[in-house]
């Protein structure tokens, strides 16, 4: 039996890792580990304590979220970062993305929102407001089409490389479906999917499932009203 998921708490506002500190204790299955109040001490937190999610707020003073999670992601790639923001179309919580978090949500979210992105994260899927899908892409295509192979420079079909089953990942992948779902839809096991999921990611030389559903939209093989959730 696995344990309990390890959350470190990082924002500059005491009442507010109380707060998320009291409904993650709630949880069975999830512990808190450690609190920061900034950037910085985030970064050493992770280190000594080695946590499994980070709940990183962006907007704090000296080191702030972003260079937090790209640090964090860069030293320990096993932790997961889901950043906090105030506003969905905040320019720091994009940043955050483009820096590797594995996703952002409101801090506003309710109390089963909160609990179920921690979840998400930690099973390595990607959590996004849904109603920010669309500027999402828009924002960041263009940055990730310039700096990954992920993107089709030339004619060849990027998809090439995959077989029939790995395809059938990749477009549940751009759909946003968690990899239960996918398990459920295509009649596999948890376990067999996070291993073509792995496939996948390594194939398309893809920084996680985020830059996956990006691809898929700049393909054409999703419907741009998609939204990824939890």
């Amino acid at each position: 039996m696995t344990g309990p998921i390890r959350v470190l708490l990082v924002d500059d506002q005491a009442l507010i890792r109380v707060g998320f500190r009291m409904v993650l204790e709630a949880e069975p299955d999830l512990i808190v580990v450690g609190e920061a109040g900034d950037g910085a001490a985030a970064v050493t937190q992770v280190a000594a304590v080695r946590p499994d999610v980070v709940l990183m707020d962006v907007r704090m003073p000296g080191v702030d979220g972003i260079a937090a999670t790209e640090e964090i992601v860069r030293r320990h790639p096993g932790t997961k970062v889901l950043v906090l923001t105030t506003f969905d179309l905040d320019e720091y919580a994009f940043a955050a993305i483009r820096a590797g978090a594995g996703g952002f949500l409101l801090k506003d979210a309710q109390r089963q929102e909160l609990t179920a992105a921690v979840r998400a994260v930690h099973r390595g899927d990607a959590v996004l407001a849904p109603r920010i899908t669309r500027a999402l892409l828009d924002r960041l295509t263009p940055q990730l089409s310039a700096e990954s192979p992920v993107a089709p420079a030339t004619g060849e079909d990027p998809l090439a490389g995959l077989t029939g089953r790995e395809h059938d990942i990749f477009l549940a992948i751009g759909h946003g479906l968690t990899n239960s779902e996918i398990a459920e839809r295509l009649f596999l096991s948890e376990s067999t999917v996070k291993t073509h999921v792995g496939r996948v990611l390594a194939k398309l030389d893809a920084r996680d499932r985020i830059h996956v559903v990006i691809m898929a939209h700049r393909l054409g093989l999703v419907d741009p009203g998609t939204a990824i959730v939890p």
